[in-house]
């Protein structure tokens, strides 16, 4: 664990996250096949220009964590090609033609490797960041990731990306069952839908954090040290 700490501004109370380090910086599935046209988010019939509001306060986070050193991880959600990672429950959601897998204009919808998967250009992990690969909606769920963050010395969560009631939301209540504590960057993560967007940040904030605080980018900005 961090022998630093420092102090942040946030929701519902003030918290205190773990410095030098002891921090990650999430960056949830800012893929193309969420945020751009043609993509799996698209065939849904989302409008995924709404996801756009994101990644400039992304790109600022990413910034100060790379000046810094501190630790990123990047999220994908994506399948191998045979599917057999893919539960039958997810798979058959949705309009069969459309559905995960199914070839569309960046490749077959989130399967590894192939281009609408891979995150977009304005965020892309740089080397030794770390990316995820997870099959899930959450981040933990057959990834590994909670082993090698308790091995890193990592306490503490900062989360981004999209979307802000699925994945994100997700990964944050994984996250707190596993005893780390986290914060959700309020115009740094993202929906389709507003409201529930809204309504996902108030139900993580709840009842004294029951799941996590929240802030905004300038605000946690100006809580970095150094």
């Amino acid at each position: 664990m961090s022998s630093t700490t420092f102090q942040l501004a946030a929701r519902p109370f003030a918290m205190t996250l773990a410095g030098a380090g002891g921090t990650a910086l999430v960056v949830i599935d800012m893929q193309r096949d969420f945020v751009e046209p043609g993509g799996f988010g698209a065939s849904l019939g989302n409008d995924v220009s709404l996801l756009h509001a994101a990644i400039e306060p992304i790109a600022d986070l990413l910034a100060a964590w790379r000046s810094r050193g501190w630790p990123i991880v990047h999220t994908r959600e994506c399948h191998r090609p045979d599917l057999s990672d893919c539960p039958d429950a997810k798979l058959g959601r949705g309009d069969p033609s459309l559905r995960i897998g199914e070839s569309g204009p960046m490749g077959r919808l989130l399967i590894a490797g192939e281009p609408g998967a891979d995150i977009i250009p304005a965020l892309y992990p740089q080397p030794g960041e770390w990316v995820i690969d997870k099959p899930g909606k959450g981040m933990f769920w057959a990834t590994g990731l909670h082993e090698r963050l308790q091995a890193a010395g990592i306490t503490h969560l900062v989360f981004t990306g999209v979307t802000t009631e699925v994945c994100v939301q997700t990964s944050m209540r994984e996250a707190n069952d596993r005893g780390y504590d986290s914060v959700i960057v309020e115009d740094a993560t993202e929906s389709y839908f507003p409201a529930y967007k809204r309504a996902a940040i108030e139900m993580i904030t709840a009842q004294g954090a029951i799941v996590g605080w929240s802030t905004d980018s300038a605000t946690l900005l100006r809580a970095l040290p150094g």
